[in-house]
C-alpha cells in the first residue's frame, strides 16, 4: 500500500521518541489492510517507528499474541470465542467493524438471497444455482481456513450458527475473491473492503450490505474489529492504539477502507447476539 503520510494533513504529537522501535501486528486478513495503512502512515510520522503487519488468520494471531511473540493480535472475534486461548491474559482493544457479505461468481447470475437461501448453498443442500433462480451452473463452495476470523463471523451470522460443508479453503480474502471472480459458480465470502466489480455481492432479502445497514444491524453479518495486547501494552505500543482509535483515523482512514468507525454504530452487539441502541437514526 501507498504510504498516506500526506492523507490527514495533520501532526500526532510524537511521543515514542525511542529509536528503532518495532511493533508487530499478526492476525485477520480482514483488519490487515486497516492495520498496514494506519501503520504506515504512523511510521512516517514517528522516526524510528516500525510498525509490521502480517495476516495469518484471526487463530494465529490472537496465539501468536498470547504466546507474546507479537504486540498486537489482529481479530475478527471475541478473544474468549476461541478454543485455546485464555481471554483473562488478553486486553481488548476495538478499532473498526466490519461488514461480510456473500460473493458470488457474476455467471452464476445471482442477485437476491433469504438467508435460508445462504444457509442451503454453504451446507451443500443446494448443489446447483437454478435452484435459487439463477443460472444452470453447478455451485462450487470456496471457504476460508479454519481459525479465519471471517470465517467464524459468516457461520454465526450468515449461517445461523450453521457450519460451511467441506469445500476447498483459502487462507486469505484477496485469494477466495479472486477464485470467485474467475471459477463460474464458484462463491465465499469476505470483508466489504475485499469486495469489487469482479464478482456479484447479493443482497440478502432485498438487505443491501453497507455502512448503513451494518451501523443499525439490519445487515447481520459484521463484527468487531479487535487488536489485542497481553496485559496492557507497553507506551510505544498504547500510543499506536490511541491512533487507531483516534477521530482522525475513525472518520478518514476507517470509512475510506470500506469498514464501519466504532464511533458510527446504532447498536451495540455483544459475543451472544444480545442487541442494544447506543446511539439514535440520523
Amino acid at each position: 500500500m501507498a504510504v498516506l503520510g500526506s492523507f490527514f494533513g495533520w501532526s500526532y504529537l510524537n511521543r515514542d521518541s525511542q529509536n528503532g522501535e518495532n511493533i508487530t501486528a499478526v492476525g485477520s486478513t480482514a483488519l490487515q489492510p486497516l492495520v498496514e495503512a494506519a501503520g504506515e502512515d504512523y511510521a512516517s510520522k514517528h522516526l524510528g517507528v516500525y510498525v509490521n503487519v502480517q495476516g495469518g488468520g484471526t487463530g494465529t494471531g490472537l496465539a501468536q499474541v498470547q504466546a507474546g511473540a507479537v504486540d498486537l493480535g489482529n481479530s475478527d472475534m471475541y478473544a474468549s470465542e476461541k478454543k485455546g486461548i485464555d481471554a483473562h491474559a488478553l486486553v481488548d482493544h476495538r478499532v473498526a467493524v466490519v461488514g461480510i457479505a456473500p460473493m458470488v461468481n457474476k455467471k452464476a447470475q445471482v442477485h437476491d438471497l433469504t438467508q435460508q437461501q445462504l444457509i442451503s448453498i454453504f451446507t451443500g443442500k443446494v448443489k446447483n444455482w437454478r435452484e435459487v433462480g439463477g443460472a444452470n451452473l453447478p455451485v462450487v463452495l470456496v471457504n476460508r481456513v479454519n481459525g479465519s476470523g471471517t470465517r467464524a463471523t459468516f457461520e454465526k451470522w450468515g449461517l445461523q450458527g450453521a457450519k460451511s460443508a467441506d469445500a476447498q479453503e483459502q487462507d486469505s480474502s484477496g485469494m477466495a475473491r479472486q477464485i470467485v471472480a474467475t471459477t463460474p459458480g464458484a462463491v465465499s465470502y469476505a470483508a466489504f473492503a475485499y469486495l469489487d466489480k469482479s464478482v456479484t455481492v447479493p443482497t440478502l432479502a432485498g438487505v443491501k450490505p453497507s455502512k448503513q445497514t451494518v451501523a443499525n444491524n439490519t445487515w447481520p453479518i459484521w463484527a468487531y474489529e479487535h487488536v489485542y495486547t497481553k496485559g496492557q501494552p507497553r507506551p510505544a505500543v498504547a500510543n499506536f492504539i490511541a491512533y487507531l482509535q483516534s477521530d482522525h483515523i475513525q472518520k478518514k482512514l476507517v470509512p475510506s477502507l470500506g469498514y464501519i468507525s466504532i464511533n458510527d454504530m446504532k447498536v451495540e452487539r455483544d459475543m451472544n447476539g444480545h442487541v442494544k441502541m447506543v446511539r439514535e437514526e440520523s
